[in-house]
């Protein structure tokens, strides 16, 4: 993955795609002005920007309006390329409900009863969150009364909790029972999730990437989770915050400050000269 640093001219890439929670939203859901500055002197130089997260279109577009962001983001982990300027899908991958109903049996029958949640696909897609399942901060959710219901449309993802394993403990243990059924990923505290098979991060950026005419050799990415690490392994240079999960400082190019000290204003701004 990691190149030396291309060209001489003000940036050396043409696309930075950067992880929304841990990344570039501060702790308390902001994006601070240093890095605004810093991303649209990135764009001035001719870069494009692109979110990549692992929240639903749904979820992710408050934080783009903020933003004032018209461009192209990866959202559901790679599941949707949306165009926020049109306000329109132009992927979307759902889980084969059936295989992932085999999935949860065999990680239950693993580690017994899971606390479960699941996005809903579309814009308008519901998350759907089950008895004991402890939604993460601020989003809006609604509450899943009839696991039945869990089934009753198509899914982009299921996010599972235990109630005594770590969430690198539940991770590892749903990717070795069920991973020839689903993709298993950590996205953060309390956020192991179940995607299609074969779907990741590096998935929805590539075919967002491809749109624009650009490729991995042009990609700069920043991140701070295990769900970022395919991202990392399909960018030319890969940069982990310093709040960031360990299995993915071991393999960026680079670890920069914590998503709360700017760091990525830190790296583009270094770049940018």
């Amino acid at each position: 993955m990691s190149t030396p640093l291309r060209g001489s001219t003000a940036f050396p890439y043409q696309l930075v795609a950067t992880d929304l929670d841990g990344t570039l939203l501060r702790s308390d859901q902001s994006v601070s002005e240093r890095t605004r500055e810093a991303l649209a002197a990135a764009t001035a130089a001719g870069a494009a920007h692109i979110v990549v997260t692992g929240r639903s279109a749904p979820w992710t577009r408050p934080v783009l309006e903020d933003l004032g962001y018209q461009g192209l983001a990866v959202c559901g982990q790679g599941a949707q390329v949306y165009h926020v300027g049109e306000d329109r899908l132009l992927t979307s991958v759902t889980l084969d409900r059936q295989l992932a109903g085999v999935a949860l049996a065999k990680i239950e029958a693993e580690v017994g009863p899971l606390f479960l949640a699941a996005s809903r696909d579309g814009l308008d897609g519901e998350v759907l969150v089950g008895a004991g399942y402890s939604v993460v901060g601020a989003l809006p959710s609604t509450p899943l009364t009839d696991v039945a219901d869990l089934w009753a449309a198509p899914l982009n993802k299921i996010y599972i909790q235990h109630p005594t394993l770590t969430d690198d403990e539940l991770a590892e243990v749903a990717g070795r029972t069920a991973g020839g059924f689903v993709s298993v990923t950590m996205a953060g505290e309390g956020i192991v999730e179940l995607l299609p098979l074969g779907l990741s991060k590096a998935t929805g950026l590539s075919l967002a990437a491809r749109r624009l005419g650009l490729k991995a050799a042009d990609t700069i990415a920043f991140g701070d989770m295990p769900n970022d690490l395919p991202m990392f392994a399909w960018s030319s240079y890969g940069v982990a915050m310093g709040n960031a999960h360990t299995d993915l400082k071991a393999v960026a190019d680079e670890v920069t400050g914590a998503n709360d000290e700017d760091g990525i204003a830190v790296v583009l701004e270094r770049m940018l000269g």
